[in-house]
């Protein structure tokens, strides 16, 4: 276990490394120790744990993770400015943080580090739904992913069926792991403050995955059924059999998207 107690305050490292807030890269930066403690022990014992963390900025979260004691911590970060700050925090570290400089989008987190892995991230909230969806499609290869988005996707990602929140992101998730928003952050707790509230996401995946081609076909499915979720299913799923794939799932062509459970879509697209 590392102990952060020693390093400069986070607004010194800001300071240092001219890393004011990008608006173009998502970024607001979580500075109050107690929270990034708070999202650490969300993701549980991180003992023996190789944890991946996305957008580390002035290394708030990175602290806490490293205090966590996980077997490593490895920070991707696309943005010059904080990677320079989070080499200066891996020099300190004593072997235990890896910083890679990169885009999170392109870079496959499995192979980074061995198992037991985890993800824990306050998300760029620019690229945050893509990052998860990317990261569902693996959910075998992860203990568990606790994640940062926006209040408003984050209740998409934990929706139930029959409410205004679920849709594809909720299929999704709830296909392939048991999710739960385990804290909520308004906007005064980050710098510069967000627009908008926050909410950390843990999804622990299933025992059983689907395969990739499987996963694939769910995305088709699901991106149908809710890009016209207004539309009663016999119209939004047209393209992909319509009333004759209702009828061999036992559905009913009248429902819309929003009403149908993870098991009945889950159904569509093994029938798919």
């Amino acid at each position: 276990m590392f102990d952060v107690s020693g390093l400069p305050p986070l607004r010194d490292v800001i300071a240092r490394h001219g890393l004011d807030a990008r608006h173009s890269l998502g970024q607001h930066f979580l500075l109050d120790g107690n929270l990034t403690a708070r999202i650490a022990r969300a993701a549980g014992d991180l003992t023996g744990r190789h944890v991946v963390e996305v957008g580390p900025g002035p290394g708030g979260l990175t602290r806490a993770l490293l205090a966590s004691g996980g077997a490593s911590v490895t920070a991707i970060e696309i943005d010059r400015r904080a990677v320079g700050a989070a080499h200066e925090l891996a020099a300190a570290s004593n072997g235990l943080l890896t910083v890679i400089e990169g885009d999170a989008t392109r870079i496959d987190l499995a192979g980074l580090v061995p198992a037991p892995r985890q993800i824990v991230a306050n998300l760029p909230y620019n690229v945050a739904s893509p990052l998860l969806v990317r990261w569902l499609r693996q959910a075998a290869a992860f203990e568990r992913m606790t994640l940062m988005f926006q209040k408003e996707v984050a209740e998409r990602i934990a929706a139930a069926p029959d409410t205004a929140a679920y849709g594809r992101l909720s299929v999704l998730a709830g296909w392939t792991c048991e999710t739960h928003i385990a804290l909520r952050l308004p906007p005064t707790a980050f710098v510069p403050p967000p627009k908008v509230w926050s909410a950390v996401v843990v999804l622990t995946p299933r025992p059983e995955q689907p395969p990739g081609d499987l996963f694939a076909t769910m995305e088709r499915l699901t991106a149908a059924a809710f890009g016209q979720r207004r539309k009663m299913l016999r119209g939004s799923l047209k393209s992909l059999g319509g009333e004759a794939l209702l009828a061999r799932a036992d559905i009913a062509p009248e429902r819309r998207a929003e009403t149908l459970s993870v098991a009945e879509f889950d159904r569509l697209a093994r029938l798919l």
